[in-house]
């Protein structure tokens, strides 16, 4: 049997039972995702595995000779253990079999094979638990599936799980081979030819069977490029698309709203500032949308440049709508427009300006009578500047004439999500679109990830900002430092400052969705539950090295009132009841602007990434006060997450640190798949790394495009697109 399909169900070639484990283990369904589920590495036959470099907790595929085989009574029970230990020559490992004696005569000192499992300790010793196993032919009259699985000079070792090894994937995807008929082929002809790539079947079954290292060579250059061309062409036409969409001039720079807003603003702004706020300018004037990523460091100033950006566009007789993450950053661009625009923000109501405007908060968990005040406000166009969450997304917003959509934290929302927004224009015409993001890109990222934006970059912070100071607080090590930092943080509240301590989890008994995982290995549930919560931490507090002072708590579970409330009480001095420490999730990641904050603690701070944490300290430091900011750890010291941690206390400069931060992260993460849960579409590209091939990529999609923009004579990209768009749209859809 051959077939081409790609689309086929993985289930009608391999059967139910291992289709579905394939699915559960990692989402594959078709023949066409599970062709795409490529080779980690390649074990050669004649080498054998440097069992130095294992590492608990790790799903392995190892190559290695059997040493020995022993089999004795369990001790606390009845039945027996059957220990098999394998070697590469210079460490040994072992293999445990529990009443499993019959295992004994199958490994034979001297024979070597692929051993699949998990790795964990027993008493000192390294060791692999019911470990699957495949042993080389020794002669002809062996079982010809596995002779041919280990005929070639290349092992391939797939990305693998506790559950499904890569022994298991290589025999499935073995089958899966020999059934594969003609690929159609996403690349046109002229650039395969021009670039002197493989063709995709080529390609497909060299990099599953390759024979030389030429051949694995070849087949992954040919697949990263198909994956960054995919990518550039959808980028492209999108960008081909957007350019000739019809938008509204928005000129107007020195309406009233812009001028009082100016004249208010206690400091000069700054020349990165003021040079931006021109890109921008220019991008209104336009007929054409603007489509604009405004990137800069932690604090540089980023949101007052979009501020004065909708307040052009109010003027100009528009409207702009501010699209936040979570309901606290949602709120906190609420309160700080309003306060910065004073009677201006009042328009049309008692005391307010007369040529001002009004300002609405749209959130998930408003109240039914609030809501409805606000969206007949919106629709009106009585609100010029509208604040909210993914809840601007629905169908009940309307907009009476939409002129500018800002995005904050551009990594949390799509592509998809942004058109949502941008197509509640009434009249024929799109709005211009700027988004943000506090985390810097490299080129290759920004190209791959954002190509259908112009991208300006913020330099500098505001004059009068205090910085930060970073310390690495080791628990274990030195218990001394932890009881002083407590000390610290008491010290901070007499002086009348305001201090965040903050937890990777929540910890009661509901679903933990602020628990983020950020290491690479899978955090199981005896280990989450170890890690510091807010819940058990502000008790802790509260009871002991803190008692006396006025604990809060802050999580993303609380009611949208509760967490008002709570900010409210942290950052007012004068609030009755008030805050002094805020025990927090990272809901205060982003955006959260509290002057008076001098002191962030940060419990399990190994737990975070290297742009998390950098994100998370910009909270503190933000006025005249300078800010402090403890990692505390229990991290050994030269482990990689200890080492990231240094690095975070070693600089406050975000793009290097958002350079060593996309070095020691998947691809995955770089894309933002890994945190929301689903797969990143590439699976070979590092964008890191290959900038030669998205360039290339890049600038061969841009010429297709505009040769055909609706690729009429490429069917075989057009249905590749498709799919990838669908991939795009089932994350949008499950986000919004």
């Amino acid at each position: 049997m051959s077939f081409s399909d790609t689309d086929m169900p993985l289930d009608r070639i391999l059967g139910g039972k291992s289709a579905g484990v394939l699915k559960k283990a990692f989402g594959i369904t078709t023949v066409g995702e599970f062709v795409r589920h490529y080779p980690r590495r390649y074990a050669a036959r004649g080498e054998l595995t440097d069992m130095n470099t294992l590492v608990d907790g790790e799903a392995v595929t190892i190559l290695a000779e059997v040493v020995s085989v022993t089999t004795r009574p369990m001790q606390q029970r009845r039945g027996t253990i059957v220990e098999v230990v394998i070697s590469d020559g210079a460490a040994k490992l072992s293999l445990t079999f529990f009443n499993q004696r019959w295992r004994e005569g199958m490994f034979r000192p001297g024979r070597r094979g692929l051993f699949a499992g998990e790795v964990s300790s027993y008493r000192g010793k390294r060791q692999l638990a019911h470990p699957t196993f495949e042993f080389f032919p020794e002669d002809v009259e062996e079982d010809p599936e596995r002779i041919a699985m280990f005929a070639g000079a290349f092992i391939p070792v797939y990305p693998a799980t506790s559950a499904v090894s890569s022994l298991q994937i290589a025999r499935a995807m073995s089958v899966v081979l020999d059934t594969l008929g003609d690929l159609p082929d996403p690349l046109p002809p002229s650039v395969v030819h021009d670039l002197g790539l493989l063709d995709h079947r080529s390609a497909v079954m060299a990099i599953h069977r390759p024979t030389t290292d030429e051949e694995i060579q070849e087949a992954r250059r040919r697949l990263k490029f198909e994956e960054a061309f995919l990518l550039q062409t959808l980028l492209a036409q999108r960008r081909s698309e957007m350019a000739h969409l019809p938008a509204r001039a928005r000129v107007e720079r020195d309406g009233p709203l812009i001028q009082e807003f100016e004249a208010r603003l206690p400091f000069t702004l700054t020349s990165g500032q003021l040079a931006v706020g021109d890109e921008i300018a220019s991008d209104l004037a336009g007929d054409h949308p603007m489509h604009r990523l405004l990137q800069g460091d932690v604090g540089s100033g980023k949101t007052l440049v979009a501020l004065r950006a909708m307040l052009s566009v109010v003027d100009s007789g528009g409207q702009a709508a501010l699209l936040a993450p979570t309901e606290v950053l949602a709120a906190q661009h609420f309160r700080s427009i309003k306060n910065l625009l004073g009677e201006m923000a009042e328009g049309g109501m008692l005391g307010g300006h007369e040529r001002g405007t009004q300002v609405a908060l749209v959130t998930g968990s408003m109240k039914v009578a609030q809501r409805r005040k606000d969206l007949l406000n919106i629709i009106s166009g009585d609100a010029g500047i509208v604040v909210g969450t993914h809840a601007l997304l629905t169908d009940t917003v309307q907009f009476r004439d939409l002129g500018l959509v800002v995005v904050d934290e551009q990594h949390r929302f799509g592509v998809e999500q942004r058109a949502a927004l941008a197509a509640k224009a009434v009249d024929g015409t799109r709005p211009h679109v700027l988004v943000m993001t506090a985390t810097p890109i490299p080129r290759t990222v920004a190209m791959t990830v954002f190509g259908d934006l112009d991208i300006s970059t913020l330099e500098g912070l505001p004059e009068g900002r205090a910085g930060v100071i970073t310390h690495v607080v080791p628990m274990k090590e030195k218990p001394a430092h932890v009881e002083r930092a407590w000390e610290r943080v008491r010290e901070e509240v007499a002086a009348g400052h305001r201090v965040f301590i903050v937890c990777p989890r929540i910890g009661d008994d509901g679903a933990d969705e602020d628990f983020l995982e950020i290491e690479p290995e899978v955090v199981e549930d005896e280990a989450k539950s170890s890690l510091a919560s807010v819940l058990e931490t502000a008790e802790f507090l509260q009871s002991g090295p803190l008692s006396g002072l006025r604990i809060g708590i802050l999580h993303g579970r609380m009611s949208a009132e509760d967490k008002d409330a709570a900010m409210a009480a942290f950052a007012a001095v004068d609030a009755d009841p008030g805050v002094d420490v805020l025990v927090s999730t990272t809901v205060i990641e982003v955006g959260v602007d509290v002057p008076d904050a001098t002191v962030m603690v940060v419990l399990d701070a190994d737990r975070f990434g290297i742009s998390q944490l950098h994100q998370l300290r910009g909270r503190v430091g933000r006025g005249v006060l300078p800010g402090l900011c403890l990692l505390m750890t229990n991290s050994p010291v030269g482990s990689p997450a200890r080492t990231r941690l240094e690095a975070v206390a070693s600089t406050t400069d975000g793009f290097e640190l958002a350079r060593l931060d996309l070095e020691q992260r998947r691809e995955g993460d770089v894309l933002g798949a890994s945190q929301s849960g689903h797969r990143t579409s590439l699976k070979l590209l590092q964008v890191v790394s290959d900038v030669e091939i998205i360039e290339l990529a890049r600038k061969a999609a841009t010429q297709l495009v505009e040769r055909d923009p609706d690729l009429v004579a490429y069917p075989a990209l057009v249905a590749a697109l498709a799919e990838l768009v669908a991939q795009d749209q089932a994350e949008f859809m499950e986000k919004a």
